[in-house]
């Protein structure tokens, strides 16, 4: 590796480091499930983990100011009837947020920003299509509304969560796939499958429009995850069970542009890509390390930075949206570990000296506002995400609802039991609000006659006691 090319990066001195014990969150029972899953979720609002339950699936949401130990009775979201494989924060509401799980459904979720009292158990909407569990639940990175969940049928469906209604189903998959990456502006989305094959489809024509065979010889699982640049950065196995990333050209995919051997392990790698700054951090199951690296047009393309070590091997890992940095402290990364019973915060920093706004390490970066409407995408509109600066930090909004529309899936389905005291009378029938009142004076009647009745009998017993009678 040239040590010219690595010296002019302005990343070459990042640095990790692991939040105070008081910043962690302590006493998380994490998901035991065989899935190879991050388990975890973060946005500037959120902390999503997915952790142990019994009868059914549950998964953990905190406000990321709600540090320390989590009390064993906090509510939890418990909607799902098999456990919870996947979860995924909507890029365009902080509060909104995608589930899929063993139940073979995937469920959108209204998250408050206040502590809920009580278990959350009704989803916005549930998305039914999908005949065996759901691993895979992916928003679109600019248009509205759109999910995209995969499933272990082999299936690929494009939902518009506005309406519970599915837009698109591929199944170009032969075998179980592993991971779904969307391009920058959603065109695209490129998949790793079980047969060995790195795909990349275009989902409004509904074809594989490009695929390689291999781009990692072994037979372990793969990652794939578009760049900014429209190149495909894997990870997968040699045949000799060593890890190993590629870099990949889709319109070109005979040769790599880079491929690089990392060591033998058996944890699969998890990248996670930093469009801004054109990093990549991989964090393997099993792992004590994170390593990061840059991607840039000059040879050798993948340049190793460096590794952040610990002590304790991770369960899964959360990656916070640039939205979400400390910009007064230089952070150009934050990652969410998760040990067997507890998530810690990890700070990725460049070393300024100054304290002012550093515009290089900042470029302006993708907003909360969707650049593209459902229809307008489905029509082959696309939009690069909205972006904003940085520059006086960012404060996330206040809640915003997701509305449905009424032409929903969930009007055909009979509804969800729901308490009394959480009904809204607005939405009730006429007829039905109408013998729901004749029901309560009925009730307010035969109470009144029976407090009448023990006043009575109250007289008469203290005549009895006095001897008056």
């Amino acid at each position: 590796m040239s040590r010219s090319i690595v010296r002019q990066s302005k990343f070459r001195h990042v640095f990790g480091q692991a939040a105070k014990a008081e910043q962690s969150y302590d006493d998380i029972r994490v998901s035991k499930v065989t899935w190879d899953s991050s388990f975890c979720a973060v946005n500037p609002k959120f902390l999503a983990v997915i952790v142990e339950s019994s009868g059914g699936g549950a998964f953990l949401v905190l406000p990321l100011s709600k540090v320390g130990r989590v009390d064993k009775n906090y509510p939890l979201v418990i909607g799902h009837s098999g456990p919870v494989l996947d979860i995924d924060w909507c890029p365009h509401n902080d509060n909104i947020l995608a589930s899929g799980s063993e139940d073979t459904t995937a469920m959108v979720w209204q998250i408050p920003d206040h502590t809920p009292c009580r278990p959350i158990s009704e989803p916005i909407v549930v998305l039914e299509g999908h005949s065996k569990r759901v691993g895979i639940v992916k928003w679109h990175p600019t248009a509205r509304n759109i999910l995209l969940t995969a499933g272990s049928d082999n299936l690929i469906i494009i939902w518009n969560v506005g309406t519970g209604e599915p837009l698109i189903s591929m199944d170009d998959h032969p075998d179980l796939i592993y991971n779904v990456s969307w391009n920058y502006n959603g065109s695209l989305f490129c998949t790793t499958c079980k047969d060995r094959r790195l795909r990349v489809c275009d989902p409004r024509k509904r074809e594989v429009v490009a695929e390689r065979m291999s781009p990692h010889e072994g037979i372990r699982p793969m990652r794939a995850i578009f760049t900014r640049e429209g190149n495909i950065f894997t990870t997968g196995f040699t045949r000799m069970s060593q890890r190993e990333l590629g870099l990949w050209d889709p319109t070109n995919f005979e040769e790599p542009i880079a491929l690089l051997e990392l060591d033998t392990s058996n944890g699969v790698l998890l990248p996670y890509y930093d469009p801004d700054t054109s990093m990549v951090y991989l964090c393997g199951k099993g792992d004590s390390s994170i390593r990061y690296f840059e991607i840039t047009e000059e040879p050798p393309y993948v340049h190793y930075l460096n590794t952040f070590s610990s002590k304790e091997p991770q369960r899964g890992m959360g990656f916070m949206p640039k939205r979400g940095m400390d910009v007064s402290k230089c952070e150009i990364a934050r990652l969410f570990k998760l040990h067997e019973r507890k998530c810690e915060p990890i700070i990725m920093t460049v070393p300024r000296k100054s304290d002012l706004f550093q515009d290089d390490l900042y470029p302006d970066t993708a907003g909360p506002d969707p650049a593209l409407e459902p229809e307008e995408w489905l029509d082959g509109r696309d939009e690069d995400p909205i972006l904003i600066s940085l520059r006086d930090g960012y404060v996330p909004p206040k809640s915003r609802e997701l509305k449905v529309a009424k032409k929903n899936v969930l009007d055909s389905r009979p509804a969800p039991r729901r308490s009394l005291s959480s009904v809204d009378g607005s939405s009730l029938p006429p007829q039905l609000l109408e013998k729901l009142v004749e029901e309560i004076q009925s009730l307010k009647a035969t109470v009144l006659s029976q407090e009448k009745r023990i006043c009575d009998l109250e007289n008469k017993l203290s005549k009895y006691t006095n001897g008056t009678v």
